[in-house]
């Protein structure tokens, strides 16, 4: 089943991703598809835009390297304002679901 995300969804998950370390973009969409079962998949037009966006704001750094194919590609990294904006960001999601849930669990109006 193919989920569409809400707006802000992608850059949360990207944080997330980065959590863990460095990793070049397509290692990023690579992650999030096994991590959700292949339920979530990040295409290179909506992943490299947001990528890009999060730099921009400071939430990440870049550096090329070397991949273990032996391969250029840039590798992104949290900031301690990306791990900041990541705390953040993923307290209010798991708000947001527990409230759904709550909503969608409800046995009576």
């Amino acid at each position: 089943m193919r989920v569409d995300l809400p707006q802000g969804t992608l850059e949360t998950m990207v944080l997330k991703t980065l959590s863990w370390g460095p990793m070049h973009g397509y290692g990023i969409g690579n992650w999030i598809e096994r991590t959700s079962n292949t339920a979530l998949t990040v295409e290179e037009g909506s992943l490299y835009p947001a990528l890009h966006r999060l730099e921009t704001r400071g939430w990440l750094e870049s550096e090329w390297r070397t991949t273990e194919n032996n391969r250029r590609a840039k590798y992104y990294r949290l900031t301690s304002e990306g791990r900041k904006q990541f705390r953040a960001q993923s307290k209010s999601w798991s708000h947001l679901v527990a409230s759904v849930a709550l909503v969608l669990e409800a046995t009576e109006p």
